[in-house]
């Protein structure tokens, strides 16, 4: 039988410092990530003040806050094929151009909402 795992309050807290860390690990190594960071402090005032209702705003925010979601998902895919192996294999750059095109798309999105939003 399985041991239980945690439940309640302290799998919420174990959760939290988890995700604490992996948000440290990604602001200490991933240089792009520190990037968009900057970007979407410039962003989210822009947003709450270039907005004309609500549903603008919360796009205009969503939009830009996907890019951070995208990258921290590229940099863990990064992560789990350089511990496999730093040698060259087709599927590992694969993998990390994905990852990459996953993150433009995601820029690329951005830039669209706001975009219509602000000139549409």
């Amino acid at each position: 039988m399985a041991k239980p795992g945690k439940v309640g309050l302290s799998r919420v807290l174990s959760a939290s410092k988890y995700s604490y860390q992996g948000l440290r690990a990604q602001w200490h190594h991933e240089a792009a990530f520190r990037q968009e960071v900057c970007l979407f402090l410039i962003a989210l005032p822009l947003a709450l003040w270039l907005g004309d209702n609500g549903l603008e705003r919360a796009l205009l925010i969503f939009s830009v806050g996907m890019v951070l979601i995208v990258e921290t998902l590229n940099s863990s895919v990064e992560a789990v094929v350089d511990r496999i192996s730093h040698e060259h294999h087709e599927l590992s750059g694969r993998a990390k151009d994905l990852g990459s095109a996953a993150v433009m798309l995601a820029l690329i999105l951005a830039a669209v909402v706001w975009l219509v939003i602000l000139f549409g």
